[in-house]
C-alpha cells in the first residue's frame, strides 16, 4: 500500500477539483434528524450521534424489522461535510442500509481513512449495546466501504480490514501504477464507477482495474457523465440506482440485482450508456 503521506498529495489534488465543482448545501441542524426520502421503500433521514462526532449517519427514519447492513462513506476531495452527498447516501439508506458518511453536516475541514474504520467501529458496537437504538438491528455481517475521488482512494486504505465484504472506488484510482503489488491487500469483491473518458481519475481507475490481485471478482463501469458523476441528481441519478443494485447484490444476495452485473447479458452490459468489464464474478 501507498503511504500515507503520498496519499495526502493526491488527496489535495483531488480536493481542488472538487470543491470547484459542486455548490456547497446548505448546513443542517448538527443534533437533529432530517428526513429526506429516497426511493426505496422506507422513508430515510440522516442525524448525528455524539458517540460518532464526526460523522453524519443515514438510515430509515423507522427501523424495519430486517437488519440493515452497514455502509461506511468517503467523500470527494476528503472534505468533511457528512451531507455533500447526501442525495445518494439517502437513497442507499432508503433500500435498507445504514450508511455512515466521513463528516458532521455541513461541515468542513479534512477527513482520512481511519474515520471509515471508526464508522464501522461505531456500527458493530450499537448493535450489541445497551439501549441502543440500534441494538440487534444492524446486519454487522454483512459490510461495505465506499467513497468518492479522494473518498476512493480512503477506502484503498482500510480495504484489507477483514470486516468488508465489498469496496466500491467511485471516479477515483491511484495516480501512480509503478507498484503492480499495491493493491495486493485487497480481499473482497470491488466494483469500480468512473464518469468516462472525460473523468480525471479514468486512467488511474483502468490502471488499477489492470493490477488488481489475480482471482479477485471485480466489476468495472463507466458512464460518460465526467468526474462529478450524477451525484447531485434526485436520488443519485443513475449512481443512485447503479450502486443500490451493487449493495442489494453483495450485502443481501439479491439475485435480480446480480444480474445486472453478471454475465455477458448482464443489465449494464446491455445498456448503450454503460461501458463495461467484469474479472472471476459468477
Amino acid at each position: 500500500m501507498r503511504s500515507f503521506h503520498s496519499f495526502r498529495r493526491v488527496s489535495a489534488v483531488l480536493l481542488g477539483l472538487a470543491v470547484a465543482a459542486f455548490a456547497l448545501p446548505a448546513p443542517a441542524s448538527a443534533d437533529t434528524a432530517e428526513a429526506m426520502g429516497g426511493t426505496g421503500p422506507y422513508d430515510a433521514e440522516y442525524t448525528t450521534t455524539w458517540r460518532l462526532r464526526d460523522h453524519t449517519v443515514y438510515r430509515p427514519v423507522d427501523l424495519p424489522d430486517e437488519r440493515l447492513p452497514i455502509v461506511a462513506w468517503g467523500n470527494g476531495a476528503c472534505r468533511a461535510d457528512g451531507t455533500w452527498f447526501e442525495n445518494i447516501l439517502t437513497e442507499f439508506a432508503s433500500h435498507g442500509y445504514l450508511v455512515i458518511a466521513n463528516g458532521r453536516p455541513g461541515g468542513s475541514g479534512q477527513t482520512d481513512a481511519e474515520m471509515l474504520t471508526d464508522a464501522v467501529d461505531w456500527a458493530v458496537a450499537e448493535n450489541s449495546r445497551l439501549f441502543s437504538p440500534y441494538r440487534g438491528k444492524l446486519d454487522t455481517d454483512n459490510i461495505a466501504v465506499m467513497g468518492q475521488s479522494c473518498g476512493g482512494l480512503e477506502t484503498y486504505e482500510v480495504a484489507d480490514d477483514p470486516r468488508i465484504d465489498t469496496t466500491v472506488i467511485w471516479n477515483s484510482g491511484m495516480f501512480s501504477d509503478a507498484d503492480p503489488n499495491r493493491l495486493d491487500h485487497l480481499h473482497a469483491p470491488i466494483a469500480y464507477f468512473t464518469g468516462g473518458p472525460s473523468d480525471i481519475a479514468y486512467q488511474n481507475a483502468l490502471n488499477d482495474w489492470d493490477d488488481l490481485p489475480s482471482g479477485l471478482p471485480a466489476f468495472m463501469g463507466h458512464l460518460d457523465v465526467g468526474h462529478y458523476g450524477t451525484f447531485r441528481d434526485p436520488n443519485g441519478g443513475e449512481y443512485g440506482r447503479v450502486g443500490t443494485a451493487w449493495l442489494d447484490w453483495q450485502l443481501k444476495g439479491d439475485s435480480q440485482a446480480r444480474a445486472e452485473f453478471v454475465g455477458d447479458d448482464c443489465g449494464l452490459c446491455a445498456d448503450p450508456d454503460w461501458d463495461t468489464e467484469q474479472k472471476n464474478l459468477s
